[in-house]
């Protein structure tokens, strides 16, 4: 899929912020207020009158310093920087980005805002950002509800993914304090030829159908599944969500109580996929990539519980290979069922400290709204943040899954919040897939771990 929208998205009257600030720090020490912009008075249906706007309301002298999570090779990275060129030409605003990579963006962020150094904005999962740099998020709860000339008199609230900015309301306790872009769901990607090949016509939705999915691959010499080290945890807590719920399976990471019975049906679950032949045998020793790498892109297996990143992160190895989605099913009666999933996304954080929030808010919406939210999801095999954009033919049935969620739980189901609970549940399950302990074994090595 290569389709794109215009090159170019006029960028208009944009809110004033007014700040109160601290007198000991400089710092705002009230949330920024904003008169509401007025409506945007080129013509939406003209786009040569939006393309042919001068910028209003943004700050005198504007430049912005965006420090970024992506490594300048990739994709993701590559189209924010020619986004930056095409905003710079369009705004008169230049924007700076430093491309840190996943650990250097980790590791070098907190301290450099701890320390005053330039930094507009920010990226980097959504989890991440609200917990840990929360403290220098500026509330951009007036942005939200701001009308723009490149949203068409409509907030710019009502454009983009209701799932997602519902999320970013929650993790900012009740306000705005990032703007999701990159979403993604963890679901279950497969092979449509090898599901075509096994005589598979419909999406399992309860345990029984994929078991049954498993055994027509099995049967035709395809191995129905298998993961990575790296994913193991996921995998263990999303089966624990579907059999006694996403709250509860959350408290018993939470508390240590790997004791309850819905570990060991669990574990059971993963001994019968194991001993049935459904489970690659190699899930016993790989390492992150190998199991996607090296047995989904190579076609030997045909399942994968993964996120909607995959695709990308397999172009190169297998570039043909033919995607497919379906929910993680149904298992227990008393557990979550296919409207629950682990969605999320990489997001936007504007510093409080900017002198700039208007420019870098309207960059934010550059990169949400049409050409480059368009593009970024193209070039990067990813989901699209607004509502009229074409999510890739490789992730068509994902949207419908994700539109179709209703209950999102952390990564993990919180199975990975302790590094014990995690290194617990990846040996055991290495052990089980080797077939060096059964069901029983694992469970009673995690009732163990403090």
């Amino acid at each position: 899929m290569k389709k794109t929208v215009k090159q170019a998205i006029a960028l208009l009257t944009l809110p004033v912020m007014v700040f109160v600030l601290a007198a000991c720090n400089g710092i705002a020490s009230t949330p920024p207020a904003a008169t509401t912009p007025p409506a945007a008075t080129a013509d939406p249906d003209n786009n040569t009158s939006q393309q042919d706007a001068i910028a209003d309301g943004l700050e005198p002298d504007a430049s912005l310093v965006y420090w970024s999570m992506w490594s300048e090779t990739e994709p993701q990275a590559i189209v924010l920087a020619e986004a930056a060129r095409a905003f710079e030409e369009h705004t008169g605003v230049p924007v700076r980005i430093n491309f840190n990579g996943r650990q250097g963006q980790r590791e070098g962020i907190a301290p450099a805002l701890a320390a005053g150094e330039t930094i507009d904005l920010f990226d980097e999962d959504i989890d991440r950002v609200t917990n840990q740099w929360a403290d220098y998020l500026l509330v951009l709860d007036a942005f939200v509800g701001g009308v723009y000339s490149d949203t068409n008199g409509q907030p710019y609230r009502n454009l983009v993914n209701n799932t997602l900015m519902n999320m970013a309301n929650e993790k900012g306790g009740g306000a705005y304090t990032v703007i999701p872009y990159q979403p993604f769901i963890f679901t279950t990607m497969y092979n449509k030829d090898l599901f075509e090949q096994a005589g598979i016509v419909s999406h399992p939705v309860n345990w029984d159908e994929f078991l049954d999915v498993c055994a027509k691959l099995r049967d035709i010499g395809i191995t129905a599944m298998t993961v990575d080290n790296a994913y193991i945890p996921a995998l263990f807590g999303y089966t624990l969500t579907r059999v006694v719920g996403v709250d509860r399976a959350m408290e018993i990471f939470a508390t240590f109580d790997l004791s309850d019975p819905g570990i060991l049906r669990v574990c059971q679950i993963w001994e019968e996929m194991v001993v049935s032949g459904y489970m690659s045998q190699r899930a016993a020793t790989n390492v992150y990539p190998e199991g996607q790498a090296s047995e989904l892109a190579m076609e030997t297996v045909a399942i994968y519980l993964n996120g909607t990143w995959l695709p990308n992160e397999l172009k190169e190895i297998n570039p043909d290979l033919n995607w497919g989605s379906f929910a993680w099913p149904a298992i227990d009666a008393g557990g979550a069922g296919t409207e629950a999933h682990n969605i999320g996304a990489q997001c936007f954080g504007i510093n409080k400290n900017t002198n700039y929030p208007n420019a870098a808010f309207a960059f934010v919406r550059f990169m949400t709204l049409g050409t480059f939210d368009q593009k970024l999801a193209t070039e990067s095999m990813g989901v699209p943040m607004a509502n009229d954009a074409v999510w890739p033919p490789e992730l068509a049935d994902a949207k419908a899954i994700f539109d179709n969620t209703t209950t999102s739980f952390p990564w993990a189901a919180g199975a990975e919040d302790n590094p014990n609970i995690g290194a617990a549940i990846i040996e055991g399950f290495q052990r089980l897939a080797a077939g060096s302990i059964d069901g029983q074994q694992y469970a009673d090595a995690l009732a163990a771990v403090r």
